[in-house]
């Protein structure tokens, strides 16, 4: 890993020290074991958390458009201003909506008298054939003339209730909150049916859109449905932080994680909704998002500076009950601030040295202490000093 403090080149200056230690202390005499801080691994419940990159992006981006044809007479708010939801944005003149109306209306009228008309016949046809003073074929003209009335009144009643509507249409009103786009037609305009007068961009509540790695996305669905992980995906707090290192001071959740995986860049698409009262947060910024919530139990954590890199891959330095090293291969699941978390190589009760790794050597003792290794080059004399000199002079030699 890049951020590993250990790399591979410190692999030199431990050959060097190594052979330090190999031709020994001045006048022949052994050196003690070096001094290291060691580290009982303890597992624990760790919470996790992960960031990625994210773009901002408008909840609802909702089209205003003219349901009706006619004259726009007037814009009821300005470009770019907050709206709420049923606000009156446009004006359409509305005079040959009235006149339909009227129109609809009188005709409503006259289909109601035709069925009163038409009701009297056939009440009288009724009357005639009860006495044999009418025939059935007479009911019957009646009573066919009286259902053909009643379906002109529902007739008439539809015209004017689509006569209302349209009227009502002139009125262009805001289906969402939210903030209103450039005019697209000015006022005074002759516009059609279907023309697009503006668009209202919802900001409250807003998305913020982020893509984690496959593997990552997959590995916390994992633990959350294994219950390797504590939580749950409904239950994740998501924080978001801008550019300038500020934290927006709204949380969120995260409502979407696609089921498939973007075959380009390797991601799954995830979206995480927060609040946003007072529109901080506009669609296309670049933020960074953090996932909270997940913890993962008997989580084993080693320091970074503990792990080292070799040939083979990473490594720490563990001791047995005689405080002898070995060289103990682990992965590394992720870093945890100044901490790893291992996914496998270790177990509680392992004792794993943290600090002074340079001077250790597999299968040679080491004196563990609680106490912080001084850097190589500035401990006490006739300890670390000598191994250094001794490793410095067999380079001199080498070159």
């Amino acid at each position: 890993m890049p951020s590993y403090r250990a790399t591979l080149l410190a692999l030199p200056l431990l050959a060097s020290t190594g052979l330090a230690f190999a031709q020994g202390a001045p006048g022949g005499t052994a050196p003690p074991p070096p001094a290291v801080t060691v580290e009982t691994v303890t597992p624990s419940t760790v919470p996790v958390t992960y960031e990625y990159p994210a773009r901002v992006a408008a909840s609802r981006l909702v089209e205003i458009r003219a349901q009706v044809g006619g004259i726009l007479l007037e814009r009821s708010f300005n470009e770019g201003a907050r709206v709420n939801e049923g606000d009156t944005l446009f004006r359409i003149d509305p005079k040959p909506y009235q006149a339909e109306v009227a129109l609809a209306e009188a005709q409503v009228t006259q289909a109601k008298a035709q069925l009163s008309q038409a009701q009297r016949t056939e009440e009288r046809a009724q009357s005639l054939a009860r006495t044999g003073a009418g025939t059935a074929a007479t009911l019957d003209d009646a009573r066919s003339q009286r259902e053909l009335a009643q379906a002109a009144v529902a007739q008439a009643e539809a015209r004017l209730e689509t006569a209302q509507l349209s009227l009502g249409y002139t009125t262009v009103t805001a289906s969402a909150g939210g903030i209103t786009s450039l005019e697209q037609v000015p006022e005074g305009s002759l516009i059609q049916q279907g023309a697009l007068l503006t668009q209202i961009t919802q900001l409250d509540p807003i998305y913020v859109n982020f893509s984690p790695a496959d593997t990552e996305a997959q590995s916390i669905r994992q633990q959350i449905e294994s219950g390797a992980a504590e939580g749950a995906l409904k239950d994740l707090k998501v924080s978001v932080r801008f550019g300038n290192g500020e934290t927006y001071a709204q949380t969120g959740s995260i409502d979407f994680l696609s089921s498939s995986i973007d075959t380009q860049t390797g991601t799954i698409l995830s979206r995480a909704v927060l609040p946003n009262p007072d529109s901080r947060l506009l669609p296309g910024q670049f933020v960074r998002v953090e996932v909270e919530g997940l913890k993962v139990p008997n989580a084993v954590t080693i320091p970074t500076a503990a792990l080292m890199q070799g040939p083979q891959g990473t490594f720490v330095y563990t001791l047995d009950d005689k405080n002898v090293a070995a060289v103990r291969p682990v992965t590394i699941g992720r870093e945890l601030g100044d901490r790893l978390l291992v996914a496998n190589g270790l177990k509680g009760g392992d004792r794993v040295v943290t600090v002074g790794v340079i001077k250790v050597r597999p299968g040679s003792p080491v004196q563990p202490t609680g106490a912080i290794e001084t850097p190589v080059g500035s401990s006490p004399a006739g300890q670390v000093p000598q191994a250094s000199n001794a490793a410095a002079s067999s380079v001199a030699e080498a070159k």
